[in-house]
């Protein structure tokens, strides 16, 4: 992943990686949170990288991630990306690494992982153990991307028909990720990596933050539709009106619309979580977020709390691990590259007779915009002083 040059790494060193991903810099400038909202600058020493892995790093993930970068939202100059990905996993990354090839972005490498893992050895010291750890040690934070059902068998449970498993091999590797990161009610002796660093920086976004929950030893609602709101059809997932959309029922009804599949609804935050209070929000506020899921945490794994939640307080919107303050969980998409490209737009339902820019939607509502900005400041806010920190 990253070379550092300063210190011998706890796990050892790699060369062959370091050497892939060594690069020549020069002084960089990056931004740290100094108030909920106040951005300061500072500087990194000369060719000094700040390293974040990417878990299901597809091109979709890499436009996410340049989109962000481009519209400043994060804005770290010295940024290094590695995507971690198992190599059984049914997502062609091949067209990710032509994808950075054709848009010269050396910023972005990746890593496959090729250790045997099964649903046997998830929750366990296991083959990709090594790799966990390294990948722990050479890192300045790690991102959990969106994605399909996790298998329930892996928070014990029966499979409701509704539940589609599509990528085994990739849930395996990101469920035990997080196992080996946090820890977890399925092996209470287990010692966490993050125990090394406290302070280490965890994003979960919609399936990671599920991965986060199931990681750790909680469940999921296999279906929010029909669970939590009892709605048997489509129909009745419209009638209970948008408020209640999480994602975006008229997708399903008229595919041939091409409706966006995603929708916005508004959130509400409790009255204890850090992470509202330091980017200086409070319950009063209810940003509008961008989802699509038909999942959500139910039992909470070992550590977490719920943070933020649904208008009606149904569906749980986010969680923060307790004990370790730089780990966040959100079941929505602050990072979709179509949030911040003009050129992008969509409809999402038969009252929007014409395409409208979702980065206009969000201009209009100022608050929403403000919220995806201040939740991007603090995430990079924790990158840089986890690189502080092992930089001493």
């Amino acid at each position: 992943m990253k070379n550092r040059t300063t210190k011998k790494l706890r796990g050892g060193w790699l060369p062959a990686l370091g050497a892939l991903l060594l690069l020549t810099g020069t002084s960089f400038g990056f931004f740290s949170l100094k108030q909920p909202g106040e951005i300061e600058r500072a500087a990194l020493p000369a060719g000094d990288k700040i390293t974040v892995i990417a878990l299901y790093p597809s091109v979709g993930t890499i436009k996410d991630l340049l989109t962000l970068r481009q519209n400043k939202l994060i804005d770290v100059p010295s940024l290094q990306v590695v995507g971690v990905y198992h190599e059984k996993e049914k997502t062609d990354y091949e067209k990710s690494k032509a994808f950075v090839a054709e848009n010269g972005l050396d910023w972005i490498t990746f890593h496959p992982i090729s250790s045997p893992i099964s649903a046997e050895t998830v929750f366990q010291t296991n083959a990709c153990t090594p790799e966990f750890e390294k990948v722990f040690d050479l890192a300045d934070g790690i991102i959990f991307f969106g994605g399909p059902d996790i298998p329930p068998y892996l928070y014990k449970e029966r499979t409701n028909f509704l539940t589609i498993i599509e990528d085994p091999y990739r849930h395996f590797l990101e469920v035990s990720f997080v196992f080996h990161l946090l820890g977890g009610y399925q092996d209470e002796a287990f010692k966490p990596l993050i125990d090394r660093r406290p302070d280490f920086p965890v994003l979960g976004l919609c399936l990671g933050c599920q991965s986060l929950n199931v990681g750790t030893g909680g469940t999921l609602t296999q279906d929010i539709w029909s669970e939590v709101f009892s709605a048997a059809t489509v129909e009745d997932a419209i009638a209970l009106g948008p408020s209640c959309w999480h994602s975006n029922p008229y997708d399903k009804l008229l595919p041939q619309e091409r409706f966006s599949g995603f929708i916005f609804h508004e959130i509400q935050f409790a009255d204890e979580g850090r992470f509202q209070k330091e980017i200086g929000w409070n319950r009063k506020d209810h940003p509008f977020v961008f989802s699509s899921h038909h999942q959500q945490a139910e039992k909470l794994g070992k550590g977490f709390r719920v943070i933020a939640s649904s208008l009606d307080g149904k569906v749980v919107e986010a969680i923060e691990h307790e004990r370790f303050r730089h780990v966040l969980g959100v079941q929505f998409h602050p990072e979709a590259w179509v949030l911040f490209n003009p050129d992008y737009q969509t409809r999402f339902t038969p009252q929007d007779k014409e395409p409208f820019s979702l980065k206009a939607y969000l201009e209009k509502r100022p608050q929403s915009l403000a919220f995806h900005k201040k939740l991007w400041a603090w995430v990079t806010q924790g990158w840089i002083k986890t690189h502080r920190a092992g930089a001493q």
